[in-house]
């Protein structure tokens, strides 16, 4: 009877044990990492990409994301323990050690940039590699918990996937790729303030500066409207510079009117309602924008 019961609880946690190692990873976030770099691939390419490669630099580029995100949930086990929206996480909840955490974000990591460095190219390797102590490390460790500018210097890591998918068909960074890091660059201060808005007793709580907590609610809602309307002229240097046609404008147009509408509401009309729902927004204007690159680049071949 006893070896039963023992069987039977092994049974039962595994499964429970590998959701915990996968909520490390943070796989919406990892999801939308992705799927720029590999629009970031396919734009690179005036044709198909290669299977092989495509699958190499999509795979070792997830694993190194979740690496990095697991990292980030080991470094944060005490302020996700704080705010509501994160004491889920495995760590606050005691379902994983700090140790399996190191073990598995090394593992993981590690053969996603053996991957990219053996399959892919040694530049997007080493750029991966980068991309993974920027977030990591600069942003985790230094900037998150010291300034209320951290989402605004650290969103140079989070704007690296499509730039790390062009390197990984091309070898190279051109102009091209640096606009669409510009997109996502301009895009992350408005999308992760609005967050802060409707969350700010949490961020508080857990003594993290983000900006609502460190200059106030009225200061961040014209912040999310400023970067608004500098992400919205970004957006369009697409077209500007030649890499796509009217049928992105149109697109970049249209999204980018419904986003300014949301970052004037949260002006001049705020509730934590509407800033959750433009940060809900702000999700679907970037895949959409991105998906409308790409529909734009296969119409024009």
């Amino acid at each position: 009877m006893s070896a039963e019961l023992t069987r039977g609880s092994h049974a039962r946690t595994h499964p429970g044990r590998v959701r915990a190692f996968l909520a490390l990873t943070k796989p919406r976030v990892v999801s939308l990492i992705v799927f720029t770099a590999v629009i970031g691939m396919l734009l690179a390419s005036p044709g198909m990409v290669p299977a092989g490669l495509l699958a190499a630099a999509t795979v070792g580029i997830a694993l190194v994301a979740g690496s990095a995100a697991a990292i980030n949930c080991l470094v944060e086990q005490r302020i996700d323990a704080r705010m509501q929206r994160t004491r889920w996480r495995p760590l606050p909840q005691g379902e994983l050690t700090p140790l399996q955490t190191v073990v598995f974000a090394g593992a993981v990591g590690g053969l996603g940039l053996w991957l990219l460095e053996h399959y892919v190219n040694a530049l997007t390797m080493w750029l991966t590699l980068g991309t993974f102590v920027g977030y990591a490390i600069v942003y985790t460790v230094i900037l998150k918990p010291l300034t209320p500018q951290n989402i605004v210097i650290g969103g140079a890591s989070g704007a690296m996937p499509p730039v790390l998918g062009w390197a990984a068909v091309t070898g190279t960074v051109p102009t091209e790729a640096l606009l669409l890091f510009l997109i996502i660059f301009a895009w992350t201060p408005p999308h992760f303030w609005s967050l802060a808005l409707y969350r700010t007793d949490d961020y508080a709580r857990a003594g993290v500066p983000m900006l609502p907590v460190t200059h106030g609610k009225r200061y961040t809602r014209l912040q999310v409207l400023l970067y608004t309307l500098i992400l919205f002229a970004v957006s369009l240097l697409p077209f500007a510079a030649g890499m796509s046609g009217f049928t992105y404008l149109a697109a970049a147009l249209a999204l980018g009117a419904l986003y300014v509408a949301y970052a004037v509401r949260i002006v001049t009309a705020y509730s934590d309602r509407l800033a959750q729902a433009a940060f809900r927004y702000s999700i679907v204007y970037l895949a959409l924008l991105f998906a409308a690159l790409l529909v734009d680049h296969y119409l024009a071949l």
